[in-house]
């Protein structure tokens, strides 16, 4: 029987109390004082009670309608929370966006980009989780990150859209005593000699396939994390390459920081999300927002620095 009641019937009747006037709630709700009653008989019919006691000098709740009065307001309350609630999310002043990347990424470029959504953006959620790509992947197809960054290599499964945002020039980290630090770049063929301290996935796909074999280097050391990479140089000789974005990271470390030439090789980085028809706006607006974003990153790393110094 209750399923029969409308909201509008709820509205009426509340009206009515709220003015204790059959003309006046008329008038509140742009409605005939025929149409309002209309209402109330509906509701009344409805529900099998008399909910409104009327008089010719008043009209009041009825002692059933005493109770049923805050439970109608209760329902309508809940009611405009839920609209106000999915106002919010879809005008993103609210909104949650779970997104994952690699240490290189994380320390690079992210930190720009979710300050810059956020800038826009502000009543949006931005959850940032820094973790190696199998773990980026993975929580996409799980569905516990919404948005995932890593190389353009890494091939996800069809449940995850890839969209390619930047090619960065692949540059390498020297001591500041390697005699190859004292000119303006470096080729591969230098790099030859040089332990490669790696914690590139799949470098010889991504990055040695691009290079002619002959230049590759005789050592790779693997590590994780471009940190430790990076950590390790300073105290041993060797080499670590990493995107032109990472110079800050590279310097930080008191490391000098040269173009990688013979071939000029690129690291290709991409954008991974959920493919779901029914993202939330949240997600739909920071996928949007980085597509949009992404070509200043060309300008970032040692083609803005050099730009600058010209």
């Amino acid at each position: 029987m209750a399923m029969d009641v409308t909201l509008r019937q709820l509205r009426a009747y509340l009206a009515v109390l709220d003015t204790a006037s059959f003309s006046e709630a008329a008038k509140a709700m742009h409605l005939s004082q025929a149409a309002l009653s209309g209402l109330i008989k509906e509701l009344e019919s409805r529900v099998g009670v008399r909910l409104l006691d009327r008089t010719t000098r008043k009209v009041s709740a009825s002692a059933v309608g005493e109770i049923f009065a805050p439970m109608a307001r209760r329902v309508l309350s809940n009611l405009d929370d839920a609209l106000e609630n999915l106002t919010n999310l879809k005008e993103l002043r609210r909104g949650l966006v779970r997104v994952a990347a690699p240490e290189t990424l994380s320390c690079t470029l992210l930190p720009e980009l979710i300050s810059a959504y956020n800038g826009s953006h502000p009543g949006v959620d931005v959850r940032f989780d820094d973790v190696p790509i199998q773990e980026v992947l993975a929580g996409l197809q799980n569905g516990s990150v919404d948005i995932g960054f890593g190389p353009a290599g890494v091939v996800p499964d069809q449940s995850v859209e890839m969209h390619m945002i930047c090619a960065d020039p692949l540059c390498v980290a020297l001591r500041s005593d390697d005699p190859l630090s004292k000119g303006k770049s470096v080729s591969w063929k230098d790099l030859r000699e040089r332990p490669l301290l790696n914690y590139m996935p799949n470098i010889t796909i991504n990055v040695l396939s691009h290079v002619p074999p002959r230049h590759h280097p005789k050592e790779l050391v693997a590590v994780h994390r471009v940190n430790t990479a990076l950590s390790m140089l300073r105290v041993r000789q060797g080499a670590v390459i990493c995107p032109s974005m990472a110079e800050p990271l590279v310097r930080g470390f008191g490391l000098k920081f040269m173009p990688l030439t013979q071939p000029i090789v690129k690291w290709k980085i991409a954008m991974f999300v959920r493919n779901s028809t029914s993202l939330s706006p949240a997600v739909e607006s920071l996928r949007d927002f980085t597509l949009d974003f992404s070509p200043n990153w060309a300008a970032t790393g040692f083609e803005r620095r050099r730009a600058t110094e010209r």
